[in-house]
């Protein structure tokens, strides 16, 4: 659940980036919005959360 939130914050930051830069408008944004929401509705979903949550582990063990 950690990791979710984390990810849906920095997905949230960065599209809010992208829209003060303008290099995305806001219908855009609402597209992808809908596109999350159908596919976590499909037998997509657990492959995409395992694909993030693995991610998530391998950039957490980094070392800078």
């Amino acid at each position: 659940m950690v990791v979710s939130i984390s990810v849906v914050l920095l997905l949230l930051v960065f599209a809010l980036i992208l829209l003060r830069a303008g290099s995305l408008k806001l219908s855009h944004a609402v597209l992808c919005v809908l596109l999350g929401f159908t596919l976590a509705g499909t037998s997509l979903a657990p492959t995409i959360q395992s694909g993030i949550t693995a991610t998530a582990g391998v950039v957490g063990h980094l070392h800078p």
